[in-house]
């Protein structure tokens, strides 16, 4: 029995694996786990995807399961609790944009409804299907990422760069870049 063909960017690491053929790519319209991998993708700024993914269980129990009404209080002994936790990236901006990022989160849901509403709006409710053949070459951004992004810097939002929120457009379903000899192209 052969293996099902993966997107080049995960094969070879089982974690990684498990994450593209579980996850990646699956639309979210779930406020809460779109907010986690908002968190997620901004302590990714500047590092590779797999350093976030080994570090995805620490992130939870660091930051109160990605509760983003409890992050959106966080005192400032909790942030400097945070920055000397060794489980998790120990940037200040990246943290503290977190704890902005959850207020602001909670300032969209109260004006669209839910940010899911919001977010998907960008893409009239439904996932843009690229074509993707080689991952290498895929864009890094788009015209809407560079909208949205535009957008949530407008808001207030940190760390919400065209390639970050491309990045999190790809990981929650909102673009499907998977290979198109991936088996997961047409299961997404």
């Amino acid at each position: 029995m052969s293996e099902q063909k993966r997107c080049g960017w995960c094969e070879g690491d089982p974690l990684y694996e498990a994450y593209h053929d579980e996850e990646w790519g699956v639309p979210v319209f779930d406020d809460a786990t779109l907010f986690e991998f908002l968190v997620l993708e901004t302590f990714q700024a500047g590092l590779s995807w797999i350093t976030i993914l080994r570090k995805r269980e620490n992130f939870r129990k660091a930051f109160d399961a990605f509760d983003y009404k409890k992050i959106a209080n966080y005192s400032e002994d909790k942030i400097q609790e945070l920055l000397q936790d060794a489980g998790i990236i120990r940037n200040k901006l990246k943290v503290r944009a977190t704890v902005t990022n959850a207020q602001f989160f909670m300032k969209v849901q109260k004006e669209f409804g839910s940010f899911s509403n919001y977010i998907w709006g960008f893409v009239d409710g439904k996932p843009v299907t690229n074509a993707v053949i080689d991952y290498k070459k895929a864009p890094p951004t788009t015209e809407i990422s560079d909208a949205l992004s535009k957008d949530l810097k407008k808001r207030g939002f940190k760390f919400v760069g065209s390639t970050v929120i491309y990045a999190h457009m790809q990981a929650t379903g909102m673009i499907n870049d998977h290979e198109v000899d991936c088996f997961r192209y047409n299961e997404v």
